[in-house]
């Protein structure tokens, strides 16, 4: 259903889906969190509980969890800055590169500030044991305005799948299968929340770079979760909030997509999603595996 026609094309009403994450409490930014770098330009609001991530000529910024997690729910809450923001990144996402450099998982939100329509362009991706050869990125158009108001970016990562969700709408889901198993993210990692110049990297190779006369750069953000806290090693961590099970959300609601987000899932993928690796043909000759394997 389409709402309104704006400048930015029409814009469609997502459809019914749960709400997971009215099931999660949020958590304050200034417990959970260290500034990662650009100290300076790292701000905590609201006695703590959320804080703005600021890019200007001297520098971008970034949050990182004190604790890592092995399988959980990851929430933030973001609103984007507004205007011309052409190779501004904001990123919310799971690593372990500086602890497994050659084998290391991501679960990667990136934001991109886009050249066209002045619009933020939303890509996924996924890396599993250092399978960084095979790109899996998949890039989408958002159906809301990000500067207006916060909206939920959410990574649901447990032993069944992977799960992307913007606004509890699910965009993409990677199953945890024999054709994935080998690359599948399989080892605790921090959450990560940045923005920085992605100049060269983010539009055509630096063709639209940062244009400083919009700075500062502001991105604000609230954060939400629920994860298995690793002790020592995968199978030694322990539910922040819970002992009762060494993956907090292995509940049967968490196993598979409801009818509803798999509703939502085609609808995203059909009305928003503009790129996909599954589907480049020219960087791939052969279809990577998982593509053809749900």
């Amino acid at each position: 259903m389409i709402v309104v026609v704006s400048s930015l094309g029409p814009v469609y009403t997502p459809p019914n889906v749960e709400r997971l994450t009215d099931r999660f409490s949020r958590l304050p930014v200034n417990e959970g969190y260290n500034a990662f770098f650009g100290g300076a330009n790292v701000r905590f609001t609201n006695n703590g509980s959320s804080a703005d991530l600021i890019l200007d000529k001297s520098s971008g910024a970034g949050l990182v969890s004190r604790d890592k997690y092995y399988y959980g729910f990851f929430n933030a809450a973001l609103k984007l800055p507004a205007n011309f923001t052409s190779g501004v990144v904001v990123a919310f996402y799971l690593s372990n590169q500086n602890i497994f450099p050659k084998h290391h998982d991501e679960l990667d939100f990136e934001l991109l500030g886009y050249e066209k329509r002045r619009s933020w362009v939303l890509q996924t991706n996924v890396y599993g044991n250092g399978s960084v050869s095979t790109r899996r990125e998949e890039k989408f158009y958002l159906w809301f305005d990000p500067t207006q108001d916060f909206h939920d970016h959410t990574i649901l990562w447990n032993s069944h799948h992977i799960v992307f969700l913007v606004d509890n709408v699910p965009i993409r889901e990677a199953v945890h299968n024999t054709a994935i198993s080998s690359v599948y993210p399989s080892k605790p990692m921090p959450i990560f929340a940045t923005i920085w110049d992605g100049s060269e990297w983010a539009t055509h190779g630096g063709k639209y770079a940062v244009n400083y006369t919009y700075a500062p750069f502001v991105t604000s953000l609230r954060v939400e979760l629920e994860g298995c806290v690793s002790q020592q090693n995968a199978t030694s961590c322990a539910n922040k909030r819970s002992t009762s099970s060494v993956d907090p959300v292995d509940g049967d609601e968490f196993v598979k997509l409801s009818q509803k987000q798999m509703i939502g899932l085609e609808w995203a993928r059909r009305k928003h999603m503009f790129y996909s690796y599954c589907q480049d043909t020219r960087r791939y000759k052969v279809v990577p595996p998982k593509c053809t394997a749900n």
